[in-house]
């Protein structure tokens, strides 16, 4: 458990360099040129949807067999003195997200409120999969903010999950399954069929990091002026399960209840208008200020699940 809050806090303040990317690029990127290898081997248009199907499946454990296997000699190395244990911290952090979706987000609140909807549509466009030219400024500052809530799940909760439940493999075999799904886990004739384990397994490593991210949210909007435990946890229960995806609900509903917004709701996907259930009951014209007010609530959910292991772990030393 100390390793994992190391490795949170490591993640927190420095995030992954910029040079080490430039140098030897990234555990998903190499998860991504793995997966993409065997999506152009595997993957054939021509055959039935079964074979395409169990040729997907068999992707999925491969690149989840090889990240996890991968992991699990190291920790077997390393894990037997505090110097490795620093050092799979190290490398547990490359495995979260948090510093990097922090200031992407925050990225989208600087262009709203001072180089303007165009620069905050190409902000926005970076964190999110819809089309950012059919957004105005409320729809902009509510994607950001969606994007936030959803990620914070995938990208910062579930990886410190599977983590703490099945140590350094069980974190690579997570980002395995959630990189398979972001690259081929889509309804579209390509993948539809291809992806379809990626997209099932991805939904089922989600569920119980959904759930834990949206009471964080919650929990942390006891200490934040301004912010509803009360209507969060309303939310939650009355719009987490209308949502589209079995997971994003959870945190977008809590988000929205949290700060007395509306959320989610019809959206634009390759000019594909997509008809979803909306997160929340409060006001629709989020504004750049919305997107740091939940900022601030998604960093005091993190501080508080860190300060929560730290708390675990000196009681397990004593």
């Amino acid at each position: 458990m100390s390793v994992l809050v190391l490795a949170l806090v490591v993640e927190a303040a420095f995030g992954y360099s910029d040079r080490i990317y430039d140098w030897i690029g990234h555990p998903v990127t190499w998860l991504g040129a793995l997966i993409s290898t065997l999506d152009g081997a595997l993957n054939r248009g021509h055959q039935s949807s079964d074979i395409r199907r169990a040729a997907g499946a068999l992707t999925l454990a491969v690149i989840v067999a090889i990240a996890a296997g991968i992991a699990w000699v190291l920790e077997s190395a390393l894990a037997s003195h505090w110097a490795g244990n620093i050092v799979l911290a190290l490398l547990a952090s490359t495995m979260l997200a948090s510093r990097s979706l922090y200031y992407h987000v925050r990225d989208v609140a600087n262009a709203l409120t001072t180089e303007g909807l165009p620069v905050a549509r190409y902000a926005v466009s970076r964190i999110v999969g819809r089309d950012p030219q059919t957004l105005d400024e409320h729809g902009v500052a509510r994607a950001a903010i969606e994007s936030l809530a959803e990620n914070a799940s995938d990208g910062v909760v579930a990886p410190a999950f599977w983590f703490l439940v099945l140590g350094l493999p069980g974190l690579a075999a997570y980002k395995a399954i959630n990189t398979a799904d972001s690259m081929i886990g889509h309804r579209t004739p390509r993948h539809e069929a291809f992806g379809w384990a990626a997209a099932r397994f991805d939904d089922l490593v989600n569920l119980p990091a959904s759930r834990l991210t949206g009471l964080l949210f919650a929990a942390a909007a006891l200490v934040l002026p301004g912010a509803s435990a009360r209507d969060a946890l309303r939310a939650m229960a009355r719009d987490a399960r209308r949502h589209r995806s079995p997971n994003a609900g959870w945190p977008e509903s809590a988000m929205a209840g949290a700060l007395g917004l509306k959320l989610n709701g019809p959206k634009s996907y390759k000019g594909i208008l997509v008809n979803d259930a909306y997160m929340g009951e409060g006001r629709p014209d989020a504004t750049a200020q919305d997107i740091r007010d939940a900022l601030r609530l998604a960093g005091t959910a993190w501080g508080g699940m860190v300060a929560a292991l730290l708390i675990a772990a000196i009681i397990l030393q004593m």
